[in-house]
């Protein structure tokens, strides 16, 4: 029998096909080929590779050293190509753009494959080494062979931002005040002990799986050292058995999993949907000018890879997949050669790229991309 294999880490997010000039119109949704993720492609970003269709790419937009031939290879992120290929990464549908008939959504390219890179009157192609197809591997009897995993390399490294999509970590205050909360334990506890049964004083609704945590440190805006939010720290997950019951609406839950002891006081939340990792690079539609607010894990400076929390949120028009710029901030300086020395403002400097990855409504997650020196608490992030 045949077995069309997808590759052993399926699908990249990212359609870097340029080499068919054609601009014929394209359907918005295509049906998916067997086993490929249908994943859907913003209007924004088909519009732009659509105009790129008719226009081509500049070699003036290509990145300094883009590589004339490139394998794709398993462990690549949607980020990591699109740098090696444009000075703004962001804007991959440009490169998309060039083969929208061939090729009909923009997450399917696959480990193995070979990019070529040819100029030509000023303009970049990129093209696909070869037919482009997925190899066929002829199975017989007696062969064994392992089920392939889940189609659909993500745009940025899960190991590192998994965590920070399953649970709250940042919790706002107007979340904080309508959190349901442990009320009390049974008699005589002092924590929640396995098989122990907790009461719950709020609305439950009709969830009924919550993640328990404690607020912890408050996260100010470093201008006008309003809360913005709490970081959060995570004990363990609860089941309601019983919902509102008696004068005073208390809901009866028991511990499904415990990370720390929990104990009258810890709040409810209910677990948030399961956010898929298929997100791909944008501009942001409008405007953006916030500061970041906290570096995870305990550091004072951040770099490649960290994450941070940032006073901007979906309430902002900000949504994952967003790429934002990191400034310093501008300061002012003494200048001793000058005389009376006066006072001179040190103008701002861009600092590195994030992306943000998850969005609450005045506060977002984001992974450092790039970063030419330190990040700090108190940086700004604009639009790139």
């Amino acid at each position: 029998m045949q077995r069309k294999l997808i590759g052993h880490a399926g699908a990249i997010g990212l359609l870097f096909w340029l080499g068919s000039a054609a601009a014929q119109p394209v359907p918005d949704t295509a049906p998916p080929l067997h086993g490929l993720p249908n994943y859907p492609v913003p209007a924004q970003q088909r519009e732009r590779a659509q105009q790129a269709a008719q226009q081509g790419v500049p070699v003036s937009e290509l990145a300094a050293g883009a590589p004339s031939r490139y394998e794709v290879r398993k462990g690549d992120t949607l980020w990591r190509i699109a740098g090696l290929y444009l000075k703004r990464p962001w804007n991959w549908p440009d490169l998309w753009g060039m083969n929208l008939q061939r090729i009909r959504n923009p997450h399917w390219i696959f480990p193995g494959q070979v990019l070529v890179l040819t100029i030509s009157g000023g303009r970049a192609m990129l093209s696909l080494q070869g037919s482009g197809e997925i190899p066929t591997v002829r199975l017989r009897p007696g062969v064994r062979y392992e089920a392939l995993p889940p189609p659909g390399i993500p745009t940025l490294n899960p190991q590192i931002i998994g965590p920070y999509l399953t649970r709250p970590l940042l919790v706002e205050p107007s979340q904080l005040d309508r959190s349901p909360r442990i009320v009390a334990l049974s008699q005589g506890h002092v924590m929640l002990a396995p098989g122990d049964y907790a009461y719950v004083r709020g609305d439950v609704g009709h969830t009924t799986d919550f993640d328990v945590y404690r607020p912890a440190r408050a996260l100010r805006n470093p201008r006008t050292h309003k809360i913005v939010a709490y970081e959060s720290d995570y004990i363990g997950k609860v089941r309601v058995v019983h919902g509102p019951q008696g004068k005073d609406g208390v809901s009866t839950v028991s511990e499904l999993t415990m990370n720390r002891e929990m104990v009258v006081g810890d709040l409810l939340i209910a677990r948030p949907p399961s956010q898929a990792l298929n997100f791909t690079p944008q501009a942001p539609k409008q405007p953006m000018h916030g500061d970041i607010i906290s570096i995870y894990g305990d550091l004072q400076m951040a770099g490649k890879d960290s994450v941070v929390a940032i006073d901007l949120g979906s309430a902002e028009g900000l949504q994952p997949g967003d790429v934002l710029a990191i400034m310093k901030r501008p300061r002012e300086v003494v200048d001793p050669t000058a005389e009376g020395r006066p006072e001179i403002e040190i103008p701002a400097r861009h600092e590195g790229v994030l992306m943000v990855f998850r969005t609450f409504q005045h506060v977002s997650f984001g992974l450092v991309l790039s970063a030419r020196t330190e990040v700090q608490v108190a940086d700004q992030v604009t639009q790139p």
